[in-house]
């Protein structure tokens, strides 16, 4: 016979209260959803991305981005007669590139232990973050207005790196979070030029033409929105000065059909408008200043050194941000029209020196690829070379010889 299921324990059977054995039944039909798995709430979801990237930026002081150096261009000034400017011949010495060590041990551990705070209260998990997420972060939003307080312009080369500043993800809404940058200024403003003055027999009024066409050539180079987007920085070319033919030459030449011995970014800051798209300003800090060239008469040499911060995100949408850090530093010559030849409205471009951090070490291909935190958590690990801040602008932008693969930025 098949066996029949047993009343034994049912309601009618049970020596319980009709009332409690339904209270029974509710509590108990009440923890089993709870305990059901669930699709984790767009709070929570956010929450754990913020985490990620939280855990990202703390990885990345130990190594995690990359860095490639620029190549010196340095003029061979051969004896040469009075009245007449000869072009130099440009030689180029090995550039070499570097990235930057990955260190991603620690990031499940992070993630997986703040999930469970996450899971049982999101607001409280949200309100402890960095970038104030949720409630309770008015002290945080404080400091952090508090800490972003405008820089006083560089008049001389600093000593030291930047200091540290609390560790904190950058955002679209706050690009610059977690970097010295926060501080600095914005944009063309920010490259301020000295007072002219006569220096070494060149009269004051050519000193103060080099001055502003040497923001007008780094302007045009590093933050013309066209050039930005990987387009041809017409206005930086037409203001060299034709008399240094081969040297456009060879800068058209590479904008064409770039190269790794003729790379123009190098020289130029563009990106790939089809991966990446800046998300906010860009933050600009140097100098500029005017000295006489020792032993020939009549020549000067404008000085510029200036560090450009490009906070990026993935073209088409994406919350991650990332920044590109670019150094250039560029020597201008002004000359005594009476003794030199030269080429009114334009410059004499000396020297060009260039470091890029953050990209992605490929040489070649005419832009400037920043790496996202996926970018560098799918690739092999490398690591090669001394740690280097991307930020320290204590020492002179040069390129000493040595031909590095890939080394270390300690942030970007």
């Amino acid at each position: 016979m098949a066996e029949q299921p047993s009343e034994e324990f049912g309601p009618e059977s049970s020596s319980l209260p009709d009332d409690v054995w339904e209270k029974f039944v509710q509590d108990s039909e009440r923890d089993i959803r709870a305990s059901a798995p669930k699709e984790p709430s767009a709070r929570a979801r956010m929450v754990t991305e913020r985490l990620r990237a939280m855990d990202e930026a703390q990885a990345g002081a130990a190594g995690g981005g990359k860095r490639r150096w620029g190549r010196k261009r340095t003029p061979v000034r051969p004896a040469r007669p009075e009245g007449w400017r000869t072009g130099p011949a440009w030689q180029e010495t090995n550039g070499r590139t570097s990235r930057r060590r990955r260190i991603w041990s620690a990031v499940g551990v992070v993630v997986a232990a703040a999930l469970a705070v996450v899971a049982v209260n999101p607001s409280a998990a949200l309100s402890w973050l960095p970038g104030g997420l949720g409630e309770g972060s008015g002290a945080a939003d404080e400091a952090r207005t508090a800490d972003a307080t405008p820089l006083a312009p560089e008049t001389a080369r600093p000593s030291t790196a930047p200091s540290a500043v609390p560790a904190d993800v950058p955002t679209r809404a706050r690009p610059f979070a977690g970097s010295p940058a926060a501080r600095w200024e914005a944009g063309a403003d920010a490259v301020r030029l000295p007072e002219a003055e006569a220096v070494n027999g060149v009269p004051a009024a050519r000193i103060e033409a080099a001055l502003k066409g040497t923001k007008e050539f780094l302007v045009a180079s590093n933050l013309d929105p066209a050039v930005l987007k990987g387009g041809r920085p017409e206005k930086a070319l037409d203001l060299v000065d034709p008399l240094e033919k081969d040297y456009l030459a060879e800068l058209r030449a590479g904008l064409r059909e770039p190269t790794v011995k003729n790379d123009p970014v190098w020289t130029f800051t563009r990106f790939d408008p089809e991966e990446v798209e800046l998300v906010g300003d860009v933050r600009v800090r140097g100098r500029m200043t005017v000295e006489a060239v020792s032993g020939t008469a009549g020549r000067a040499v404008i000085k510029a050194d200036y560090t450009f911060v490009y906070p990026v995100a993935r073209a088409g949408g994406g919350d991650e941000v990332t920044r590109a850090v670019v150094r250039r530093s560029v020597e201008v010559e002004a000359v005594d029209p009476a003794r030199f030849q030269n080429s009114e409205g334009h410059i004499w471009l000396a020297a060009v020196n260039s470091e890029i951090a953050n990209d992605d070490c490929r040489e070649g291909d005419g832009v400037i690829r920043p790496q996202f935190f996926a970018d560098r958590r799918t690739a092999a690990p490398e690591s090669s070379g001394e740690a280097r801040d991307p930020y320290d602008r204590s020492k002179e932008l040069t390129a000493d010889g040595r031909d590095e693969e890939c080394g270390v930025v300690t942030r970007t």
